[in-house]
């Protein structure tokens, strides 16, 4: 029996809420931490210590899938989950992000997006159906519609004219997706910094009775002062019975600051980058593994971890490895970094089903202030 994708939620302290999204391929416990999976791999990872992490669903990004290998191509060898050996869900983003930041020549149409290849400088045409069909050929169990994502600072009317065609491309999107009971379409929330045009966006797209909503056009470089505004605006527009996702958040305080406005969904490609540039994330706060200090220091990262990137190995070596350029001291720092994130995350759900959630929040503070 297929199962249908609903969410429900189990617990709720203040604005945080602990839930479950339910998807054709399994349960998503929420919050959740999405690890990045661009191209197919999340980087310097197995699929199955992501699933040992803890982590329940993946993102996979249609701009780099429809380039390399071809969307076509990884429909006939089965589909992502198949390709890629993750049987969870995956959501897959809808390109137009990586279409807006990364395309050199583009041009936006009524129709879509028209932009070149940084592989080999071919020509593409990126409507909201064809993210849909591409979408569809990766099987992704969660799609995001195309949405116009405009960069900041940016006048009034451009940021409501991209709104807008947002807005009309998300209803493209919809009839394009059809009825798949057990998949989703995702709406996003689309506005800039201009808290009238967020709010016209969110109740148009609630008007729409999509699956799910994320809020888009954040973490590009706003204060937080500004993303959590535009939070404090947008969630209680949207559905209390659909589960809302924060695109491309963001730091650990990013989530707990979201989260306790009502966010469900988070994807951050921070953890694996910083891991490869030699900065880990532990619950004493962020180490970096480049500075001199770490050359001698013959302690592990965290000796009360459960990973064993944090308890298994020095300082010392980890420091050796970074500065050598030694592909395995990434390997172990985005580990590192992964399982921190997903310990995080399962600590926040524990909070809110305890209704401790505020303490929580002050605890996990105060130890990234007292430091290693």
């Amino acid at each position: 029996m297929i199962k249908t994708f609903h969410y429900r939620k189990i617990a709720q302290d203040g604005y945080a809420r602990r839930g479950e999204i339910i998807t054709g391929r399994g349960c998503v416990r929420t919050p959740a931490f999405m690890p990045v999976g661009t191209a197919g791999t999340v980087k310097a990872m197995y699929m199955d210590q992501i699933r040992e992490l803890g982590a329940d669903i993946i993102l996979g990004n249609t701009y780099h899938l429809m380039l390399r290998p071809g969307a076509e191509r990884v429909a006939r060898l089965g589909g992502l989950h198949e390709f890629s050996r993750w049987n969870g869900p995956i959501l897959t983003d809808s390109g137009g992000f990586q279409v807006m930041s990364l395309a050199g020549i583009r041009k936006i149409t009524e129709q879509g997006v028209i932009f070149r290849s940084y592989i080999n400088g071919a020509y593409y045409e990126m409507s909201p159906e064809r993210s849909i069909e591409i979408q569809g050929l990766l099987d992704a169990d969660v799609q995001m519609q195309l949405d116009q994502c405009i960069a900041l600072p940016a006048t009034e009317k451009e940021i409501e004219e991209a709104m807008e065609l947002s807005l009309r491309w998300a209803q493209r999107c919809k009839t394009a997706f059809g009825n798949q009971p057990d998949k989703a379409l995702f709406g996003i929330v689309q506005g800039g910094d201009n808290m009238k045009l967020r709010e016209r966006s969110a109740q148009a797209l609630k008007e729409m009775n999509l699956k799910g909503y994320a809020i888009g056009g954040l973490a590009v470089g706003e204060p937080q002062s500004v993303m959590t505004a535009v939070l404090d605006v947008t969630c209680p527009i949207l559905p209390e019975d659909k589960p809302r996702y924060l695109m491309g958040v963001g730091t650990p305080d990013d989530i707990l600051q979201s989260v306790a406005r009502g966010v469900d969904m988070f994807d951050c490609v921070m953890p694996t980058r910083a891991g490869r540039h030699g900065l880990a994330f532990t619950r004493f706060g962020r180490i970096n593994l480049r500075n001199a200090r770490y050359a001698e220091d013959p302690h592990p990262l965290d000796p009360q971890s459960l990973c064993p990137a944090a308890n298994d190995y020095s300082c010392a070596y980890l420091h050796h490895l970074i500065k050598s350029d030694e592909s395995l001291g990434g390997m172990l720092l985005t580990w590192n970094n992964l399982f921190y994130y997903q310990q995080l995350m399962q600590g926040i759900r524990d909070a809110i089903e305890e209704g401790c959630y505020a303490d929580f929040c002050a605890e996990t503070r105060a130890l990234w202030a007292q430091g290693r």
